[in-house]
């Protein structure tokens, strides 16, 4: 899973061609690691299709205030550059699959 950073965000997510989901994350966050193997396999299974990528909130402060991140984990979907869906906290796989179906 590729680590995106506020000075990366915009080339990484925003001009991405495919929808990307952001997992915003922290180490010491014991629900982000539950939602990270629900996420690699959503991402495997949409290889070509969809990119997936994290951000650490502790070191980013600028691209989580933009997009209201106040609660981990917290899981964007953009497309277009956009955001798309969003999943809050630490949900079964597929609510994150019904979240971001539409967009893919």
């Amino acid at each position: 899973m590729v680590e995106v950073t506020d000075e990366t965000f915009d080339a990484e997510v925003l001009a991405s061609s495919e929808p990307v989901i952001v997992d915003f994350w922290a180490p010491w966050c014991k629900p982000c690691e539950a939602i990270e193997p629900h996420l690699r396999a959503i991402a495997a299974e949409n290889e070509g299709r969809l990119r997936l990528v994290r951000m650490n909130v502790d070191e980013n402060l600028g691209v989580p205030s933009r997009y209201g991140v106040l609660s981990l984990p917290t899981v964007i979907l953009f497309a277009g550059g956009a955001p798309m869906a969003t999943v809050y906290g630490a949900q079964p796989r597929t609510r994150f699959e019904q979240e971001f179906a539409p967009h893919l």
